[in-house]
């Protein structure tokens, strides 16, 4: 499925490098040609020799070689790949990326390059969490760099939380969806899944019974046509899809903000049931029941994620997909919040208790557009997935 695609493959400084060896042979299996690229501090965890071995060609290390300028210069090696990839990306050379800086090979390279780069970023919860790192992730994101994780995890350091870089066979899945020649290769598409919690106190939240299966199967599905997904969801059940940046939030607040900083995107289809209130001045402590029960909780909006971004001027995307799960008068309902929300189009499904739809694996979809309304048969989640995929490909052309 990569047969002669030419990568790239700059391995970074972090113990995650050692997933590096596993994700050339990978590459390899698949037909790619790897040239690795080797910056000295990913030296340390992983050697020269064992890289050159498994890519079947030489590593290159340093910048002012005088054989490797002679024979390919770091110009040429940075424009003869069809696909560049940073795995791991550490915190230092994402910093590198976003500023320009050009201090060692690999990091000229990449400044050097107008092919695609794609990162696998590896580091620290905290260094990933930090305001620097999620700046430079933004400055990445709108210079066109695509991402393959982070995942959360347990942490070589023992902390445990997102940084802990994806595995080789999901940032190879990835590799093949970047360089996919599907219908929707080079357009972007945001995608929410999955229910939002929304706290009472430390211990307990506010949620419904979304399991996310149908938001990651719509990611999929639209990865398979080549685009690359953005997948911001809550707190599923259902595994995030590989191939796919995944953001992953709790609250509706904060699904607010990471859609609003994935943005712009050629399409977004908002299929994460997304709590309409939350409570106002959480507990900080654990609500103890007592003898008078417990007291009123507060409650106030959520922030409309749909109809914000279906309002937005020149940031709006071209297409605005919403999901509207009714338990009576579907198509009423749907095609009212269709007009409230400002929306291109909206799926109605019937989620009421009897239907077996919310958390089960087949759907039962209405599709609502300014046109009228299409009954889909009652099918498979992935069904469900590939044929709006299909649909999204045909309007965006």
């Amino acid at each position: 499925m990569l047969e002669h695609r030419r990568i790239l493959l700059v391995i970074g400084g972090g113990i995650a490098a050692f997933k590096a060896l596993d994700l050339i042979r990978r590459l390899r299996e698949r037909g790619a040609r790897v040239t690795p690229v080797l910056t000295g501090a990913a030296e340390e965890f992983v050697t020269p020799l064992s890289v050159s071995a498994l890519a079947g060609t030489r590593v290159f290390r340093d910048l002012f070689d005088l054989t490797d300028e002679a024979e390919m210069g770091h110009i040429e090696l940075s424009r003869s790949a069809d696909l560049i990839v940073v795995a791991p990306a550490t915190a230092d050379l994402m910093a590198k990326m976003a500023h320009g800086h050009a201090d060692d090979l690999a990091s000229t390279l990449l400044l050097a390059t107008d092919t695609p780069v794609l990162i696998a970023p590896a580091m620290n919860v905290r260094m990933w969490q930090h305001p620097a790192t999620q700046r430079n992730l933004d400055v990445l994101r709108g210079d066109g760099v695509t991402l393959a994780g982070p995942a959360e995890g347990d942490m070589a350091c023992g902390e445990y939380g997102p940084g802990r870089m994806s595995e080789p066979a999901e940032i190879v899945e990835a590799v093949r969806a970047r360089l996919s020649r599907g219908p929707l290769a080079g357009r972007r598409v945001l995608v929410t899944s999955g229910p939002t919690h929304e706290p009472i106190d430390p211990v307990r939240y506010i949620a419904n019974r979304s399991s996310g299966v149908q938001g990651s199967a719509i990611a999929r599905a639209l990865t398979a046509l080549g685009a690359q997904v953005v997948f911001i969801t809550g707190p599923a059940t259902a595994p995030a899809p590989a191939g796919t940046e995944v953001i992953a939030v709790e609250t509706a607040r904060e699904m607010m903000a990471a859609v609003e900083a994935a943005l712009p995107a050629d399409a977004a289809v908002f299929a994460a049931a997304v709590a309409d209130w939350h409570v106002s001045g959480t507990a900080e402590r654990k609500i103890k029941k007592g003898s008078g029960g417990i007291g009123a909780l507060d409650f106030a909006e959520n922030p409309d994620i749909l109809a914000t971004v279906a309002g937005m001027g020149a940031q709006r995307p071209a297409l605005v997909v919403g999901f509207a799960a009714e338990t009576d008068d579907v198509i009423a309902n749907a095609t009212a919040k269709r007009a409230r929300k400002g929306c291109d189009w909206i799926l109605a499904n019937d989620v009421s208790a009897a239907t077996g739809i919310m958390g089960g694996t087949e759907n039962d979809i209405i599709l609502i557009t300014g046109s009228g309304t299409e009954d889909w048969p009652r099918m498979s989640k992935d069904e469900v997935a590939a044929r709006l995929a299909g649909r999204i490909a045909e309007t965006l052309g």
